[in-house]
């Protein structure tokens, strides 16, 4: 590895000292992380947790388990080329999205909403919190115990967090993850390889599902650009055979650029081991600037005309009445949750709604919207 990695025999341990005995495999602090991600509960939720379509109905749109696969094979491809830990980037990969409530980001508005006077809601902190607290698959303490590199750089991967919500402050209070410092490299690394996944994937989604065309995309110089090449290599195979490739090149071109424009700048800092790259001042792994203006455009793009397309405004504001109607029916009979979550509810506020916020953004789409039916009725369902 490079010496601006970061190296798990340095690991700065673990919020919880762990019972000696026998090694469970071979395993380093940051492949440890890894895999207590991927077996945790709240990994396996995101199969059927919004990525960008609402509890989709066909079987091949993506949802939040299979954008942080692809998150992850990109994160890995690029830490792989920078001589970057890959362990710990896959596990920052794969964990990302883990404090994603029902319904994605219609369903965070909400609960930000509903929360507003106790503090609101915010995924990256719910992450940590699900993963430091609202996990539970050991004996002598809560949470999967992951190594402060991993927890710092889901905490702030996408730089220093200079005004952290409630959450996130109880959890700097209880375990410091030195908020105001950079990430790690590799903390870096899975930012920018989530902005390249959504960037392209949700592009395929959008043409499967019929909401964008090719002609709208050519807008785009950066696809126009990719959409010439892939025709002049194929210029025989018919149009909706070259999608998938037009994707595949768009992300091989985006990786590149990560690559060269974060090689350039490890040279200009001059950046010699991991504290370089945290008191370094800025982010260092990231695109070019070119890059970047390109990649604001086709963001600016997918806003206009997929995020905020009128199908997908009317599946949010379904999701919105789901999420609110789920709050107020636990407010009022906190036993409508399920034993274990009702027997401790806290009597006190603000902790009392923070708990059903909890509840609540640990739902799938598709059990929020059946635990709706059940208690508020069976008119406007989110999933049709």
């Amino acid at each position: 590895m490079a010496p601006y990695a970061s190296d798990p025999a340095q690991s700065r341990g673990r919020e919880h000292a762990e019972p000696g005995g026998a090694e469970r495999g071979p395993r380093d602090a940051f492949q440890r992380d890894r895999d207590r991600i991927i077996h945790s509960i709240s990994f396996r939720r995101l199969r059927h947790k919004t990525q960008v379509f609402v509890a989709p109905d066909g079987d091949h749109y993506r949802v939040r388990l299979t954008h942080s696969l692809e998150v992850a094979q990109i994160g890995r491809t690029i830490a792989r080329a920078l001589g970057l830990n890959e362990d710990l980037t896959e596990a920052l990969c794969l964990a990302h999205d883990i404090g994603h409530p029902p319904f994605g980001h219609a369903g965070e508005d909400a609960l930000e909403a509903v929360l507003a006077e106790q503090g609101g809601f915010d995924h990256n902190a719910h992450c940590l919190r699900t993963l430091m607290r609202l996990e539970t698959p050991y004996p002598l303490f809560d949470g999967l115990n992951l190594s402060w590199e991993t927890l710092e750089g889901l905490a702030k991967h996408n730089g220093p967090v200079l005004n952290p919500g409630w959450a996130m402050r109880e959890i700097d209070a209880a375990y410091p993850l030195d908020l105001h410092t950079w990430p790690s490299l590799e903390a870096q690394v899975a930012a920018v390889s989530d902005d390249i996944a959504y960037d392209n994937h949700d592009i395929d989604d959008g043409l499967r599902a019929g909401l964008l065309s090719i002609e709208q995309l050519l807008e785009l110089p950066l696809v126009a650009r990719g959409w010439d090449r892939v025709r002049a290599r194929y210029p025989q195979v018919a149009e909706h055979r070259l999608v998938r490739e037009l994707i595949r090149d768009q992300i091989g071109v985006m990786v590149n650029d990560v690559i060269a424009s974060t090689q350039a700048a490890i040279a200009e800092t001059g950046v010699g081991d991991v504290a370089d790259v945290r008191a370094a001042g800025r982010m260092i792994a990231g695109f070019s600037p070119a890059m970047a203006e390109e990649e604001r455009g086709l963001t600016r793009f997918m806003y206009a005309n997929l995020y905020h397309h009128p199908e997908q405004l009317d599946a949010a504001d379904r999701a919105d009445r789901t999420v609110r109607g789920l709050y107020s029916a636990y407010r009022a009979d906190p036993a409508l949750m399920t034993p274990r979550w009702a027997e401790t509810i806290p009597a006190e506020e603000p902790s009392r709604s923070r708990h059903i916020g909890d509840y609540i953004a640990g739902m799938t789409d598709r059990y929020a919207t059946r635990a709706h039916a059940e208690i508020c009725g069976k008119d406007e369902p989110v999933i049709s």
